[in-house]
């Protein structure tokens, strides 16, 4: 959500002539965020003003991107607050700006959370649990790209770059989760980037999931643990103040399984769900650091963060 490709007025007033929203009032620059570009965009629709999100894709093709944008809709149109594209005077989602692959969608009410209450926990469990069983009906498939593989190459390419102490800790995990078989636990589409800062409240009411542009096929736990591991941990800007609420810990697990129970292959799991969650966000955010990428508005996250939560589902 950092702006790496920069468009004017004048582009995005071309942009818009292919949808049937109206003409440009107002824009501005969403500098959340690391993967792609997003602009907030206001149009002028017969004097009502319509608000919405352009995002620019950094690192995915035309050819990707249907399974993104066709999960939005199908969420959004079974009772899961997403973000539903707009289709275009031409019924696709998709339309190139400045030569990259663009789509306009529905900007949702309400605003990310920096601590979450226990209820909101409570919420994002049982509506994760609904997007998990709702998921089961969509037909399209798509392999994880930040699976373990991506994880062992992504090492590969920064390993050089990192202190004796990181380097250690990353091989040790890496050797752990060669050794767990996730084949046999439930599978289906996943979020797989439920951060907080990637669901919109009004109070304790969830208005809105966004950010579905690592959704794939994969294992449900994992999706679980991805979110746990942000929402239950008491945030800080000191890494070393960083631990886990176990109240809101058990209120997120126990309000996911009203809605889908575990099965006790996943509660043998879990531990080492947390840890490959926690692992796959340490290793991207070395590679984000270590290797940058040029932006007007970027934004690289701490990876001290994920290093030292890994650290603490390893001692547990």
């Amino acid at each position: 959500m950092s702006v790496y490709t920069v468009v004017d007025a004048n582009d995005l007033a071309e942009f818009l002539q292919h949808y049937d929203v109206g003409t440009l009032e107002s824009f501005e620059g969403i500098s959340a965020g690391i993967e792609n570009t997003n602009y907030f965009v206001n149009t002028n629709h017969n004097g009502t003003i319509k608000r919405f999100v352009l995002t620019i894709f950094e690192h995915h093709s035309f050819d990707e991107l249907p399974y993104f944008l066709n999960i939005m809709a199908f969420m959004a149109e079974h009772q899961i607050p997403t973000a539903h594209p707009v289709a275009t005077k031409n019924t696709t989602y998709l339309q190139p700006l400045k030569n990259k692959p663009a789509a306009l969608v529905a900007r949702l009410s309400g605003s990310g959370v920096e601590e979450p209450t226990l209820t909101q926990c409570e919420v994002m469990g049982q509506k994760l649990a609904q997007f998990h069983l709702a998921g089961a009906e969509f037909s399209e498939h798509r392999k994880n790209d930040r699976d373990l593989s991506w994880m062992k190459n992504t090492f590969e390419l920064i390993q050089s770059k990192l202190p004796a102490d990181e380097k250690s800790l990353v091989e040790a995990e890496l050797a752990f989760q060669d050794q767990i078989d996730w084949q046999p636990l439930p599978a289906g589409v996943i979020h797989a980037d439920l951060f907080c800062d990637n669901a919109l409240f009004n109070g304790d009411e969830l208005s809105g999931i966004i950010d579905l542009y690592y959704a794939c096929n994969s294992t449900l736990l994992y999706d679980l643990a991805v979110m746990v591991n942000d929402w239950c941990r008491i945030h800080s800007d000191t890494v070393s103040a960083i631990a886990f609420d176990s109240q809101k810990i058990e209120g997120m697990l126990k309000a996911y399984q009203s809605v889908r129970e575990l099965t006790s292959q996943e509660l043998e799991t879990w531990p080492a769900a947390l840890r490959l969650a926690a692992l796959r966000f340490f290793l991207s955010r070395l590679k984000d650091k270590h290797i940058p990428r040029e932006g007007e508005m970027t934004q690289i996250k701490d990876p001290n963060v994920f290093k030292t939560i890994l650290k603490i589902h390893q001692k547990r």
